[in-house]
């Protein structure tokens, strides 16, 4: 019995030893704890419940020249549900309510919505998925349905917003508007992209109950400096205008991609630019920036530029008489030919430019500088031909201009670049020189952007910038600009002549992809400006690969589109309103509520829309008090309200443009 009770005191001496020893050992882990790792424990512990939030600035806007939005960030709302944290009493008494007001905004069935939403409840699902990309007022009218009312934690109404670029004028100019993401850094977009996106801030926030972040305030909070915005050239009607003159030439002809740039004469400023390439399924759309990347032979819009080099250099005048022979010249078994079968026969130099005669022009180029090329291109180099325009949008192409010190240059030359082979250039570099011309000599940098600002404040300023002050002598700018009205009255462009508005300017024709087996498709341009006496606009067109069948020619294919843009930019629509309000005011007095009511009086019927411009017909619905539901950009093709129905303030109406 004694030796039992010895061995059980034992035991609990053991026991207690162990204890003891545990005990020293919590004591000791937890003065290091303190003391030692103290400071390092703090801190991740800190860093668990208290963390730096970043918070991203709003980014600028881009604005056309009047104020319109071209390029905005908006908020949108993916819309997804919990719908296991409902109560079986909120859940039963609104399922219905809410599938029948999901029905009406996204489109499917009450009973698909019930459905989805119960099966997911049994399943557990607690983040399912309802839509995406809402815009702020459905968003807020979607938080009014049954259910979702209820909030986050009864209703299980999860939303998660982020921001996205749109483009309000859809599809036009996108390639110049560009774009800062994934895909790189394009256009305005990409390089103004450091104003634009402004300043990121950061706030400390403690994480509290539920999984929620609270805001702390402290020292370091950083707030966000929101993007500038930049206000470009454009100008959104003359936009409108050259987009869907251009898009219906490239259907009409087939062609494979074209550009149009309208550039104000005496400042430079670019009121439109439309870049449009064929896709796989035959639409078109703006895929490159053709203007201002691509490069190419020109063909005969460069005689401009020869011509006036050798009216410079005195080598010719425009009275001299040039034998263009039979329309052939043979050079090292190469032959330049003439447009027209048989030649023109002996004409002056200026009908030479005005027909377009290959064989003309390189008799004028070659017959005078074959002996010094040098001379050539250096009076090509003293009007700034040949050179980069250093413009504030990436991507510009090179030019090219032979030199006699190229290792490639030879005999065929000088005579190919007489007629616009052998030298490359993008559109915007030849409009460049087309606008010096119209300027009286004066050759002014393509501007983009007018200015950038911040809350009604201007933060830079571009001003005009003059590359060069007189590309040629003001004898010379008076010649070639006779001639080149000469082009449209009875040259080359006579198709397109107007006695009640006048243009001058150049076509173009040229080969491309003839190294090709069963190659040799064409490149149409038209150049010039408008007015012809006193340019305000200089407008270059360019339209590759059209279909050969239905014609390729220049004057054809390209100058169509610049007539349709300067009679609609100047000439059509001011006089075309002009009229209807001289007729209205002769019907009525000059009171102004009478005047109002008397032009407002037919639009209590909706209008027949067909083929007029989107961007007249939005405007037109609104203000009768239509929503208008608009796709596609172009002239409208269909109206979901029939003309002469009539106007009930509030109603949706779709239009579908091309």
């Amino acid at each position: 019995m004694a030796i039992e009770k010895k061995q059980i005191l034992n035991r609990a001496y053991i026991l207690s030893g162990l204890i003891f020893l545990f005990s020293i050992a919590i004591v000791y882990k937890l003065i290091v704890i303190q003391f030692v790792e103290g400071d390092a424990y703090r801190g991740l512990a800190e860093q668990t419940t208290v963390k730096k939030f970043e918070i991203k600035a709003n980014r600028g806007n881009i604005y056309s020249s009047d104020g319109s939005l071209l390029a905005t960030s908006v908020s949108r709302f993916d819309v997804r549900m919990d719908p296991v944290c409902i109560s079986d009493k909120d859940f039963e008494n609104g399922i219905k309510g809410l599938s029948t007001s999901l029905s009406k905004m996204l489109g499917k069935s009450p009973g698909f919505y019930e459905n989805y939403i119960r099966k997911a409840r049994k399943n557990k699902n607690r983040y399912l998925f309802i839509t995406r990309g809402l815009d702020y007022n459905d968003y807020q009218e979607l938080k009014k349905y049954p259910i979702f009312k209820l909030g986050t934690y009864r209703g299980g109404l999860i939303i998660e917003q982020h921001t996205k670029r749109e483009h309000p004028i859809g599809k036009m100019a996108e390639r110049l508007v560009g774009f800062d993401d994934y895909r790189g850094k394009v256009g305005v977009e990409g390089y103004f992209y450091e104003y634009l996106r402004g300043k990121k801030g950061q706030r400390l926030k403690q994480k509290i109950a539920k999984g929620q972040w609270k805001p702390i305030s402290d020292n370091n909070e950083i707030e966000p400096v929101d993007g500038k915005d930049i206000v470009t050239t454009i100008d959104l009607k003359m936009q409108d205008i050259a987009h869907n003159a251009l898009l219906d030439q490239l259907v009409k002809f087939e062609a494979d991609h074209g550009t149009v740039v309208v550039m104000e004469t005496k400042t430079g400023e670019i009121k439109a630019i439309s870049n449009l390439g064929k896709l796989k399924d035959g639409t078109y759309a703006e895929q490159r920036n053709y203007a201002v990347w691509e490069t190419h032979e020109p063909g005969s819009t460069f005689k401009l530029m020869g011509m006036v080099a050798a009216l410079e250099d005195k080598v010719i005048d425009t009275s001299d008489v040039i034998d263009t022979e039979n329309g052939v010249l043979t050079f090292y078994r190469r032959k330049v030919r003439d447009s027209h079968h048989g030649g023109y026969g002996k004409i002056s130099a200026a009908r030479v430019f005005e027909v377009s005669s290959n064989v003309g022009m390189v008799k004028i180029i070659n017959g005078n500088y074959k002996d010094d090329p040098k001379k050539f291109v250096e009076a090509l180099n003293r009007m700034s031909v040949g050179k980069k325009l250093g413009l504030n949008i990436k991507g510009e192409g090179i030019p090219k201009i032979p030199n006699p010190e190229d290792k490639d240059w030879n005999g065929l030359s000088l005579p190919w670049m007489a007629y616009g082979y052998g030298v490359s250039f993008t559109p915007l570099q030849m409009l460049t020189f087309y606008n010096a011309i119209a300027n009286n000599g004066e050759m002014v940098k393509p501007k983009f952007i007018k200015e950038i600002r911040t809350q009604n404040k201007t933060v830079a300023t571009y001003e005009k910038e003059v590359i060069n002050p007189k590309i040629c002598s003001q004898e010379t700018i008076n010649k070639v600009k006779e001639m080149m009205k000469n082009v449209v009255k009875r040259g080359t462009a006579a198709n397109i002549y107007d006695k009640n508005f006048s243009m001058a300017g150049k076509t173009g024709t040229c080969q491309t992809e003839y190294w090709k087996e069963g190659g040799r498709s064409y490149i149409a341009s038209f150049a010039g400006f408008f007015p012809a006496d006193n340019p305000e606009y200089s407008c270059i067109v360019v339209i590759h690969k059209p279909n050969k069948k239905k014609g390729y020619y220049g004057n054809v294919v390209a100058a169509p589109v610049f007539k349709k843009i300067a009679n609609k930019i100047y000439s059509e629509t001011p006089v075309q309103d002009e009229l209807i309000l001289r007729n209205e005011l002769t019907q009525i007095d000059s009171n102004y509520k009478s005047f109002y009511k008397k032009v407002n009086k037919e639009y209590k019927k909706v209008p027949n829309l067909k083929n007029m411009s989107g961007m007249d017909a939005i405007p037109l619905l609104e203000n009768m008090g239509l929503k208008v539901n608009a796709v596609g950009v172009g002239k409208v093709r269909s109206q979901s309200i029939k003309p002469g129905v009539k106007v009930e303030k509030g109603s949706v109406i779709s239009i579908s443009m091309s």
